[in-house]
């Protein structure tokens, strides 16, 4: 059998190339923990584990000749951590979807934030002893296929971008007075590289909604001030929308934004969002766009299923404006295909590009 190239990647005979089934490596050096996600993950019939390794080295080693579209990758290991092996794994997969396996610990957050950032898509909290149970299961094999489907989409649109019709865009609308953000599975690293592009001097605020675990918000928004050079609060009740800072949903409610005595202030809001996401990026948006009167621009990023799609339609509908990250650097692209393929979208780009349409869009009114 000759060997297969895939993106630049050699996969020697015996790699496998199953069509339809996600090809998952596990990297984590306990012997436990790849036992039992090789058990959860060998029972399903679309997904098989096609390497695992104990170490960073060893996984390396095994990329170079195995072809994988998903990696769980544990980022405290003896020899080469995690962290450090993630830019050599995501080159040296040509491709592949990483799955940062997180501790529960503050450090622990810190560094999946940091991976998150540097491209890994998603994260999953590592249970305790006992934890890995049904619940476990079922929540894994979902981040799994999702990041699975995310590579097949990239490749299904690099084969067809050159003849398929492009999407219907929306036109650009009222010029913004408030910046909102939504994002998902590989929103983080879109997130930090749209902010990066955002001058410092830039005035319009900017509320961010980003799934996420609650305990990770924290150090999530110190992230974010850090990656825009400008500072970054948690929403609650009455907190105040200022020029040139950043607002963030916390984990535990969804962020709204309402009129108090000529002040915009955020408020939570805790009922079931359609999603079923918490925080949602629905209900951020149809509360901008009304109090503001359509004076909103709304990116979304890279993310699983449809959060954002109703609130970036009431945007649309109140004069507004909606930017979608596009299916090549999106990790998932769920969230802004939806507005990409319903003509709610007036740009579909790489978040630098967004960053600078956004800039085109604002006007001398958003500098200070």
């Amino acid at each position: 059998m000759s060997a297969l190239l895939r993106k630049d990647r050699i996969i020697a005979p015996g790699g496998g190339t199953n069509p339809g089934v996600v090809k998952v490596m596990i990297v984590d050096d306990s012997l436990t923990v790849r036992t039992v996600f090789s058990r959860m993950i060998q029972r399903e019939g679309d997904m098989e584990i096609v390497a695992t390794a104990g170490t960073a080295e060893r996984a390396l080693m095994e990329l170079r000749s195995t072809e994988v579209d998903v990696i769980l990758l544990d980022l405290e290991m003896p020899g080469m951590g995690g962290l450090e092996a993630l830019p050599k794994m995501l080159e040296t997969s040509g491709g592949a979807q990483v799955l940062v396996v997180s501790s529960l610990t503050a450090e622990g957050a810190e560094h999946t934030l940091t991976a998150l950032s540097m491209g890994a898509a998603d994260t999953m909290l590592k249970p305790r002893p006992g934890g890995f149970n049904d619940d476990y299961r079922d929540s894994l094999l979902g981040k799994i296929r999702a990041l699975g489907s995310g590579v097949a989409e990239k490749e299904a649109e690099a084969n067809t971008a050159a003849a398929a019709p492009s999407p219907r865009k929306a036109r650009i609308g009222k010029r913004p007075q408030v910046i909102a953000i939504g994002a998902s599975t590989g929103g983080i690293h879109a997130l930090n590289l749209f902010l990066r592009k955002i001058p410092a001097n830039f005035d319009l605020p900017i509320l961010i909604t980003q799934h996420l675990p609650a305990s990770f918000i924290s150090v999530f928004a110190k992230q974010m001030e850090m990656a825009a050079g400008r500072k970054a609060v948690l929403a609650d009740e009455g907190v105040e929308i200022t020029k040139g800072s950043i607002v963030i949903a916390p984990g535990h409610g969804h962020m709204i934004v309402r009129k108090s005595a000529g002040r915009f202030v955020t408020g939570l809001a805790y009922h079931p969002a359609k999603s079923g996401c918490t925080p949602s990026v629905d209900p951020m948006f149809e509360t901008l766009a009304e109090v503001y009167d359509g004076h909103v621009t709304g990116v979304l990023l890279s993310g699983m299923g449809r959060d954002g799609t109703d609130g970036a339609q009431a945007i649309a509908n109140a004069g507004g404006t909606i930017l979608a990250q596009d299916a090549a650097t999106s990790a998932v692209w769920g969230m802004p295909r939806a507005v990409a393929e319903n003509g709610v979208a007036a740009a579909v780009l790489p978040p630098e590009g967004l960053a600078e349409k956004l800039l085109t869009m604002v006007g001398a009114d958003a500098w200070r």
